[in-house]
Order: C-alpha cells, then sequence, then structure tokens
C-alpha cells in the first residue's frame, strides 16, 4: 500500500470518528429533558446507526482496519447489542488481490523467483480473507502445499488504524467497561492483531500445537510447516484435507460424538495441560473424517494463560461442581467478573451453575440445546444484576472459544455424557 493510500484510509477513519462525535453531540443535546424511556430508544437508534457506519467503513477497506474489526466483533461482550450485529458482518470473506500482487509478495518475501520455489502455483486463490489470501501449489518434490499470503502493506497501518477504531468506538461511551479495563482490553486486542500479522508465530504456534497433539492423540491433524518456504509475511503448510463440520453432521450418531468428543478434549488439553489454547473456533477452522480425524487450522489466534488462572479456573468449576457459592463468588471477582457491587442471592447463582454445569455433567442433546434454551430465559430475569458483573481480559478468549465449539458441537448434533472426560480434564477437588 503507498502512503497515498495509508492517507486516504486516515481520512476515511477520521471522517468516521468526527461523523461519529458529532452524531453523539446531536443526541445529547436532544436527550437532555427526556424522559429515561426515551433516553433508551434514541441511544439504541444512536448505536445501530454507528454500528452501521463503523461496519461499512472498516469493510470498505483491506487490511489492518478490517482486522480490527472482525477482532473487535469476537470480543462482543464489551459492546452494544447494536454495534455487535453491525460489526459482526465483518467476519465475511474479503473480495481477492489480483494474482500478479500476489507473485510478487512471494517473490519478495521468499527471495527467489515462484518457477525456482514450486513446480506450479495456482493463480486463483482458494480462500481470501482480511489480512492474506491462500493458494495450492505443488513443491519441486511433487508435495501438494498450500500457500498463505499476507497483503503488501497491511502491517504498516495496524497501529495507526487501530487507534483510529479505539477512539470511535469510545465516542459516547458506547464500551460498557471503565477506562482502564478498556486499555487492557485493546492492549489484548493489539496484541492478537501483532500475532496474526506474524506469520512466523503462528509458524511456531503450528509447530507447538501439533507436537503436543501428535503425542496424545494421532488422530488430531494440524498442518505441518515447510520451514524454508515460509516468512513473516508468507507461510506453506501441508495440504490436510476433510470434510467440513456440516457434511460431518450427516454421519452417524456414534462417529458424531467421536468427533465432538475429539474437539472437547484437544480444547480441553490445550487449556488445562498446554495452557496455549487455538482460540477461533470458527466452523471453517476445523475437518473431519470418517475415521474419526478431527483437523484443526489456523493458528493466527492463540492465547497464552498464566498457570495463577489455570488454577483459579479449577477452584471456579470445582465451587460450582459443589454449590459452594461462597467459594465461586469468591473465585469471581478474583477473575475480574464479579465486581464490588451489591449481593446476589445463592440460588440465581445455583440455576445459573445447573445450566451452564449441564452439556458437561449429563446425557445431553447438543441438538435440543436446552442450556442455551434455558439461559436466555433466566438472563432476562437478570438484568437487575447487569452491573454486578464485566469483561475480564483474562477470561474473555476462553469464554468465547468454549461457547464456540458448544456450538460446533451443535452443529455435530452430538448427544452424549461427557462427565468422564470433564472429570479428566478438571479432577474433582474439595474448594475451602
Amino acid at each position: 500500500m503507498a502512503n497515498h493510500s495509508a492517507g486516504r484510509r486516515f481520512m476515511k477513519l477520521a471522517g468516521m470518528t468526527a461523523s461519529i462525535a458529532s452524531k453523539a453531540v446531536t443526541n445529547s443535546i436532544k436527550n437532555i429533558n427526556a424522559d429515561e424511556e426515551k433516553k433508551q430508544s434514541t441511544r439504541s437508534a444512536l448505536y445501530s446507526e454507528i454500528g452501521v457506519q463503523i461496519a461499512n467503513t472498516l469493510g470498505e477497506m483491506k487490511g489492518a482496519v478490517m482486522k480490527v474489526g472482525q477482532i473487535a466483533s469476537q470480543y462482543k461482550d464489551i459492546f452494544p447489542p447494536e454495534v455487535q450485529s453491525a460489526i459482526a458482518k465483518l467476519q465475511r470473506q474479503a473480495p481477492a488481490l489480483p494474482f500478479p500482487q500476489i507473485k510478487a509478495q512471494v517473490e519478495k518475501e521468499l527471495k527467489k523467483p515462484l518457477s525456482e520455489l514450486f513446480q506450479s502455483f495456482e493463480e486463483t486463490p482458494f480462500a481470501a480473507a482480511s489480512i492474506g489470501q491462500v493458494h495450492k501449489a505443488v513443491l519441486k518434490d511433487g508435495q501438494t502445499v498450500v500457500v498463505k499470503v499476507q497483503y503488501p502493506g497491511v502491517d504498516e497501518a495496524c497501529e495507526s488504524d487501530l487507534k483510529q477504531v479505539k477512539m470511535a468506538l469510545r465516542l459516547m461511551g458506547m464500551l460498557k467497561v471503565d477506562r482502564a479495563l478498556q486499555d487492557t482490553l485493546f492492549d489484548e486486542i493489539q496484541d492478537s492483531l501483532y500475532t496474526e500479522l506474524n506469520y512466523e508465530i503462528e509458524a511456531q504456534n503450528l509447530q507447538v500445537f501439533r507436537l503436543f497433539h501428535e503425542k496424545l492423540d494421532d488422530k488430531i491433524i494440524i498442518p505441518q510447516v515447510f520451514t524454508e518456504y515460509s516468512s513473516r509475511r508468507v507461510l506453506t503448510l501441508s495440504l490436510e484435507q476433510g470434510e467440513s463440520l456440516q457434511t460431518a453432521s450427516t454421519w452417524s450418531p456414534e462417529l458424531r460424538n467421536e468427533l465432538g468428543r475429539r474437539l472437547l478434549k484437544a480444547l480441553g488439553q490445550e487449556i488445562f495441560f498446554l495452557k496455549r489454547f487455538h482460540c477461533d473456533p470458527h466452523p471453517g477452522n476445523f475437518a473431519f473424517r470418517e475415521d474419526g480425524t478431527v483437523i484443526i487450522y489456523d493458528f493466527g489466534g492463540v492465547k497464552t494463560l498464566q498457570p495463577a488462572l489455570i488454577t483459579e479456573y479449577k477452584r471456579l468449576i470445582n465451587a460450582a461442581r459443589q454449590n459452594n457459592i461462597a467459594v465461586l463468588e469468591d473465585s469471581l471477582i478474583q477473575l475480574k467478573v464479579r465486581t464490588s457491587k451489591g449481593e446476589i442471592e445463592p440460588d440465581w447463582y445455583k440455576q445459573w451453575i445447573e445450566i451452564l454445569m449441564r452439556p458437561l455433567q449429563t446425557h445431553y442433546d447438543f441438538a435440543a440445546n436446552s442450556s442455551h434454551h434455558d439461559a436466555v430465559i433466566l438472563a432476562k430475569q437478570s438484568l437487575k444484576y447487569w452491573d454486578y458483573f464485566q469483561p475480564s481480559p483474562d477470561t474473555l478468549m476462553i469464554n468465547r472459544t468454549v461457547s464456540g465449539q458448544y456450538w460446533n458441537l451443535i452443529s455435530l448434533k452430538v448427544h452424549d455424557n461427557f462427565e468422564d472426560l470433564f472429570a479428566e480434564l478438571v479432577p474433582v477437588e474439595q474448594v475451602y
């Protein structure tokens, strides 16, 4: 991306920020004498308008800004629902870049002509996303590979883009968390973005996770990295093919249960043993084979966990198992999820414990999805406790990933009892 392009992008973002500021001021003036219901209604309309504007502006721009929008939509807990729904569309695929630019990027990164590196290289990508696209190719020795190529200039724009988006979202107090927590969350978003933009980090992640899983289960497949054909902006991997989640959902109940168990076990082992986990549970990041194999793709998004956090999570789970509300609430405070506000009835916690533990402690029919339906009803009754909780940087990505895998198990129509697996991943211990 040339400088004039970066300048145009900055002006577009600055224009978006100024426009949002103007709308926020107009809304405040209109609401000076309005009652609470009227204020709520106009605020909701404002948020919808702002959400659409952010999504449209970021969606027009390839590169870091669109990636920032996608990452922000993954942290949707911190945004008003009107904004969540608007920026969610940024997770869709971006249009592909013309092949001559991709060819130039590969040759610049790998320092050789494409014809010297590969026996063949498909010009049409089979996947395009916000920061790069993926092409099939064949190495000189006949090995079929996939080559992930980052769009030129994406990483240079990253920091200024993130600042603009942060400013836009801060206006009118759209983020429902205090300033210090906002800074922590945006630091995490910036780290996620930096990691995704550096394919050398993804290559390391792939190698670590491949080694970890092959020792535990040879039916978890992670693509192999070809280091001599990879760099900071190009990543060459073995082609590992399988069927989509949608196709796997048509297989026998026994096979679907085996795949569901393997998915859940892999995530649990990453969180509780490796203390690093693949945190993008999008269905497109998984493929399945009829021998029970699960293939996991895209290790650009990996979260590393501190041992103290894992210890606290185990304490929280065991407090929930034992209905020990005092320990459970203390654990939520330690995890920075529960604020210091007010008191909560123990029965309210017990209702949530039953709903959230049901898929892991009973013979659960994921297709019927009773936990989700009951949670929606209880959430409506829980609005009085809205301010008693806050998004926590430590738990956001775990929650998002676990809930994402829950929806994958629903798509697979799993019907199984995971209590034994749950006890294996988090041993039952008395809490105090």
